[in-house]
């Protein structure tokens, strides 16, 4: 069914605002998918922040455009919409990837922008495998925090040796 012109500007100034704020952008690939797994879909990614929107890929198109990102836009086959984040920059393409093992061959990561680039499917997959934030965090304490614990074990065993 062919959507009025109207309907085509509002949609197209919701998508530019959507990308206006958000820091970053992943293009869905979506075939097949149940309305109930869609839904499903869209409340976790509200959960963590992470906008969802179908849209007719014309309009994504001149969405992207009025906002003049790097690069060249990847390839849009199928089904599209977009999920973006105004937070957290990893969160949609790390959501979309565990949400495509969820639910196989329904949905994959088909590209997407990040650091106001755009980015093939390749490079959003390995920005989807970084952990979350506070899991980075967690590591680069593990790691500080290392040295100095191999060290306590270290001056524990000279002080079993030396006060025997």
């Amino acid at each position: 069914m062919a959507i009025s012109k109207d309907k085509k500007n509002a949609i197209a100034a919701k998508l530019t605002d959507a990308l206006k704020d958000a820091v970053s952008v992943v293009f869905v690939r979506f075939h097949k998918l149940s309305v109930a797994d869609t839904s499903a879909l869209r409340r976790e990614l509200k959960k963590e922040g992470v906008g969802y929107y179908v849209a007719k890929k014309t309009l994504i198109k001149r969405a992207l455009s009025a906002k003049q990102f790097e690069g060249e836009v990847p390839a849009m086959d199928g089904e599209i919409a977009i999920a973006w984040s105004n937070s957290d920059a990893t969160a949609p393409a790390r959501l979309i990837h565990v949400a495509g093992k969820k639910y196989k061959e329904a949905i994959a990561i088909a590209g997407g922008v990040f650091e106001n680039a755009f980015a093939d499917v390749a490079k959003m997959v390995s920005i989807a495998t970084i952990p979350p934030l506070p899991v980075l965090r967690g590591m680069f304490a593990n790691i500080i925090n290392t040295p100095r614990s191999r060290f306590a074990i270290a001056l524990a065993e000279v002080a079993k040796t030396k006060t025997v």
